[in-house]
């Protein structure tokens, strides 16, 4: 796996890459230029927008945010390129006085509508992560499903994000790549490597009033990926429902759908 040509230097968005030159069990190597992950795309330039549109064909982008977040943030300027679909698909339950209801009011009580922090800070960080990443599975099958059929069967490329592109795009990106048959250890590295830019994403995130408070009252190396913590979630996802496609299979998706993921990302 070549680390150093998977970079995509953006002037606003630090933690960007490209989903290609990933080695599967059977030897095969995921294409470049067709899904793309990174954090938050508040901040892109003119220069960032031709770059993900003139070098990449970016049609696609999947913003894994809740609803809180998108209201909290505003448009970004992806929202205003016609030739780019934004496909909205939360990965937290928007039902509760906690989120969209809290949204609606004139004033926003950001630590009340970011639905992370309802969760429970019982245990240790790895376990935290870890049932964080199996609330997405349990509380958004729907956002999930959608999220890898955009990545099949976009016209151009298609790029995930959340926040910082660790938790929410690390887990989708991590499911779409098992399906594909990238080898496991290349799908833990591919969710450690976000920590090279760990430093870069954290001063981003703390600029932004949506964000600074919750990333200030935890140290930051809690926020750094650790390659346990995606091993053990996939490891729960094999025992739990027999592995992604077998969780996969019971929320929808299908043959044609896997073959269309494939065909996207394997020559």
């Amino acid at each position: 796996m070549s680390t150093h040509t998977r970079w995509i230097e953006l002037e606003g968005a630090v933690n960007v890459r490209d989903l290609g030159g990933l080695t599967t069990a059977d030897g095969r190597t995921t294409r470049f230029g067709r899904v793309l992950r990174s954090d938050n795309l508040q901040g892109l330039t003119h220069g960032d927008l031709r770059t993900l549109l003139g070098d990449y064909g970016l049609t696609d982008v999947i913003d894994l945010r809740s609803g809180a977040e998108v209201r909290l943030e505003g448009p970004g300027p992806l929202t205003r390129v016609l030739a780019v679909t934004i496909h909205h698909l939360s990965l937290f339950s928007e039902g509760g006085v906690h989120t969209d209801v809290a949204a609606d009011l004139p004033k926003v009580d950001v630590d009340k509508v970011l639905p992370w922090q309802t969760r429970s800070r019982e245990g240790d960080e790895h376990d935290r992560s870890i049932r964080h990443y199996l609330g997405y599975l349990e509380d958004r099958a729907d956002s999930v499903v959608a999220a890898l059929r955009v990545m099949a069967r976009t016209r151009g490329s298609a790029l995930v994000h959340c926040a910082a592109g660790k938790d929410r795009t690390g887990v989708v990106c991590a499911l779409a790549l098992e399906v594909v048959g990238v080898r496991r250890e290349e799908i833990v590295a591919d969710y450690v490597q976000t920590g090279e830019r760990l430093e870069a994403i954290l001063a981003r995130l703390r600029a932004s009033d949506t964000y600074a408070a919750d990333l200030d009252s935890r140290p930051a190396d809690t926020h750094l990926p650790d390659a346990a913590i995606m091993e053990k979630f996939l490891a729960a996802v094999d025992e739990r429902y027999d592995g992604v496609l077998g969780w996969l299979t019971g929320h929808g998706w299908d043959d044609s759908d896997t073959e269309a993921l494939r065909a996207r990302f394997l020559d």
